[in-house]
């Protein structure tokens, strides 16, 4: 069944005004980034993507090389390749929750046997290695994490990551690292691919979150284990044979010139984010683990509340023309709803904020 249903693209972007559901920065226009597609020769490209995007993908890492990069429609795409590639119903995985849908939904259609680990809001999202250890079995495959957290914006410290890796080494897997948000680590430096350290890590990311141009569906998978990704582009082959050789040729352009890009998402983003915090720390009936990086965060409406889900839904969305990422997503209770700050302007996020403390008001209620 389609698990996005109740996405703002489903629910149609002329509905919503305040648009806090979205995990991105803005969406740009094609025409301000200053590309030229006039040279571009509407052929086959590549299997494993274009040669000059792959080795600019791969340039961040000095460990990594083109060969090590393969190009797919998205990271959603990348996801799927990976799991359909090395699970089969014989097989296990242990994956974390909450989590993006495909991690676990896709997985769950191949009937492969999964061990799920819970994160704990009351554990500030953090991650039990000791838990993800005793989940492991003799068929185990794969350990999929993401990283920084979707929905939490939790960033796992890398000795964590590390602790993970040497799993995976010890117990014969794979550890896939979803690391679509890599880019938005606002407030910290940016960190090497996992797939750098090991060839037991393949790392999925995408320029969908970070650059605002999810239109064009580009993403990759890195992984240095050679035999391995000569199975995963074989996959590839199948699905779709090559990507759009525009969206990789805009993908080039706009890695290029990264740094030029990024700066100004990053300030835009660090000033929305004290906007949300300062509202955040005012609420009275909600709580939250405040995010490390990305532009989303997973609060809940307190204990001390009772809740009228229902209620708060209709009223934000028909009331208020506001949308948040509900609970259920996610496989989570609906006292939590994701809500992004990155994605509006800095107006925007204060207008809609104050809708949702609208919305909260008639919905909550004292038990």
């Amino acid at each position: 069944m389609p698990i996005e249903t109740e996405s703002p693209e489903e629910m149609g972007y002329q509905t919503i005004r305040y648009n806090l559901a979205e995990s991105s920065v803005r969406d740009r226009v094609l025409g301000e980034l200053g590309v030229d597609l006039s040279g571009v020769v509407l052929a086959y490209g590549e299997h494993r993507g274009i040669l000059g995007l792959r080795q600019q993908i791969a340039a961040e890492s000095p460990e990594l090389s083109p060969e090590d990069v393969l190009v797919t429609t998205g990271a959603a795409m990348a996801l799927f390749v990976i799991a359909t590639t090395l699970l089969d119903k014989n097989d296990h995985l242990v994956v974390i929750r909450p989590n993006y849908a495909t991690n676990i939904e896709t997985p769950r259609a191949i009937g492969c046997e999964m061990s799920i680990i819970d994160l704990s809001f009351d554990q500030n999202w953090g991650l039990d290695i000791q838990k993800i250890e005793s989940a492991l079995q003799p068929n185990t495959k794969i350990i999929s994490l993401t990283n920084p957290h979707n929905p939490t914006g939790t960033l796992f410290p890398q000795t964590t990551i590390d602790a993970i890796i040497q799993l995976a080494e010890k117990h014969d897997c794979k550890v896939v690292l979803d690391e679509t948000y890599r880019d938005l680590n606002f407030q910290t430096d940016l960190r090497p691919y996992g797939a750098a350290l090991s060839e037991r890590v393949i790392s999925v990311c995408s320029l969908s979150k970070a650059f605002g141009v999810p239109g064009i569906r580009l993403g990759w998978l890195i992984c240095k284990d050679k035999a391995l990704m000569h199975t995963l582009l074989a996959a590839k082959e199948q699905m779709i044979l090559g990507n759009s050789v525009l969206d990789e040729e805009i993908g080039l352009f706009l890695l290029k010139q990264k740094t030029t890009f990024l700066v100004p998402i990053h300030t835009h983003i660090r000033q929305n984010f004290e906007v949300f915090k300062k509202w955040m720390l005012a609420q009275p009936f909600l709580e939250w683990v405040e995010p490390q990086a990305g532009v989303v965060c997973f609060p809940r409406v307190k204990a001390a509340y009772g809740f009228d889900f229902e209620k708060f839904k209709t009223v934000l969305y028909d009331t208020h023309a506001t949308m948040l990422g509900y609970g259920h997503w996610f496989e989570q209770s609906e006292r939590h709803f994701r809500m992004g700050f990155g994605y509006p302007s800095t107006e925007d996020l204060s207008a809609g904020l104050a809708c949702v403390e609208a919305a909260l008001a008639v919905s909550v209620y004292k038990i």
